[in-house]
């Protein structure tokens, strides 16, 4: 019956309104038994009687049977010990002996003794004079008090119950509506998925329920940025490859059907073949070692590298290029620049997809910069080029598998198949490392690689 979180909220709150509504009851009981007005009463009766008998402590110690005044005006009982504990006088010796007072550890006004016969008594005690301690008595006031609370208090005590505890019971099936329902639209939700009318579930109810629902809306947001991924990649990999195997099944059948039936056309078909069929094997290569760095299984060989050596190397290695596109290609490093931790071929790699493609992307007359300096606990390490930039809108997805920004800032030339940059971050993720980007149309483009310094390595 109770298994939903809603009826189990219900039925916890009503039970801790019950107990609640119980204790108050006995609580109430338990002061009517006491009745401290009454213990008050009997308690400011002692003190009286106890003053009136220190006022003539002389007297009264010469003459116990005095004290039986006393006892008539206050109605209480007066007892008399010496100071070896014995009873001397007590004005009611047919009563059940009180025992000797006990040391009033907490100094209270009155304390509680037991006589022979176990009754109650309240009492005080002073010290008359050297031998003799007067004890002030009367029984502990006693009231019939289940008679006063069915007479008089168990009606409007149930009613006013039945009332708090209705109101209470509305108030707790509304709170447990607020937690449960924002609950249940989670729960249909994760059920209902996937669905083309997947929408974000409303945040409500309580804070910690809002967190889940916003918790839960960001995780359907990821799975379906991660389909749309995959959609997206199977897509690519598909148009990627349709158009070398197109080209590659063309031309064979060419050769087949001999309509390349020169030696000229056949080395042409031949050529083309080799050129889609590397391009395609690149490709492959490409996936292959992209798949190994996203899921950590690169073999990654670590050790100290020297930046400005690399950064050197990278340059010299497209000089020829840069000077045949007419680009001025510069390096500015400064040479006290500590070692860094990674693995140089892959770090190489990086330098040379960024350098590559600004070299691509910059017109004759341009000029691609590469620039590293110690920053914090780090290297940073800036690609500079003078080209045509980059739009705002495509920057997000820059680093994406098989993004390409529009082919028209290459001369309408498209370059590879979109994986470099990919691979480049997925480098840099692997070195602990981050890479950011920022272009401006007809301005240039900036890539800068911040890389982490190991402790243990020290500047050359």
């Amino acid at each position: 019956m109770f298994t939903s979180l809603r009826s189990r909220l219900w039925l916890s709150y009503a039970m801790v309104i019950t107990i609640a509504l119980s204790i108050v009851t006995l609580v109430l009981m338990l002061f009517l038994i006491r009745n401290p007005f009454l213990s008050r009463q009997v308690q400011q009766r002692l003190k009286d009687a106890e003053s009136s008998v220190l006022a003539n402590a002389d007297r009264f110690v010469a003459r116990p049977d005095a004290l039986e005044q006393i006892k008539q005006t206050y109605d209480v009982r007066l007892v008399l010990f010496d100071s070896k504990r014995n009873l001397v006088f007590d004005t009611n010796p047919n009563d059940p002996r009180i025992p000797f007072p006990r040391r009033n550890v907490l100094s209270r006004a009155s304390q509680l003794a037991r006589d022979d016969q176990g009754q109650f008594w309240l009492y005080t005690f002073k010290r008359l004079s050297a031998d003799r301690i007067l004890v002030v008595a009367a029984p502990r006031p006693r009231v019939p008090a289940v008679n006063i609370f069915a007479d008089a208090l168990l009606l409007p005590l149930i009613e006013g119950g039945l009332i708090a505890l209705a109101l209470s019971l509305i108030l707790a099936y509304a709170i447990s509506r607020w937690v449960a329902d924002p609950l249940q639209k989670v729960v249909s939700a994760a059920r209902a998925y996937p669905s083309q009318e997947m929408r974000p579930v409303s945040p409500s109810g309580p804070h910690e329920v809002q967190d889940l629902t916003r918790a839960f809306n960001s995780m359907i947001e990821r799975v379906e940025s991660s389909q749309r991924s995959q959609r997206d990649f199977v897509a690519n990999v598909s148009h990627e490859l349709k158009t070398p195997l197109t080209s590659i099944q063309g031309f064979a059948q060419a050769i087949l059907d001999e309509t390349a039936d020169t030696p000229e056309a056949r080395r042409q078909a031949v050529q083309i073949i080799y050129d889609e069929s590397g391009r395609m094997h690149r490709m492959a290569l490409d996936l292959l070692d992209l798949a190994r760095l996203e899921a950590g299984t690169a073999d990654l060989k670590m050790s100290a590298v020297d930046v400005m050596v690399l950064l050197q190397n990278i340059v010299e290695k497209f000089t020829p290029q840069a000077q045949r596109t007419g680009i001025r290609l510069q390096l500015e490093v400064p040479p006290d620049l500590p070692m860094l931790p990674g693995d140089g071929d892959r770090l190489a790699q990086v330098f040379t997809n960024l350098v590559d493609n600004a070299l691509k992307f910059t017109p004759a007359g341009g000029e691609v910069r590469l620039s590293a300096t110690k920053a914090g606990a780090g290297i940073e390490v800036s690609i500079t080029d003078t080209g045509v930039g980059v739009p705002n809108a495509a920057l997000p997805r820059l680093f994406d598998r098989f993004y390409q920004v529009d082919v028209s800032r290459a001369g309408g030339k498209a370059h590879g198949a979109g994986l470099g940059l990919a691979i480049v971050r997925e480098i840099l993720d692997a070195h602990n490392g981050k890479i950011s980007v920022r272009s401006e149309l007809g301005h240039g483009t900036t890539f800068v690689i911040h890389l982490p310094l190991a402790t243990h390595y020290r500047t050359p």
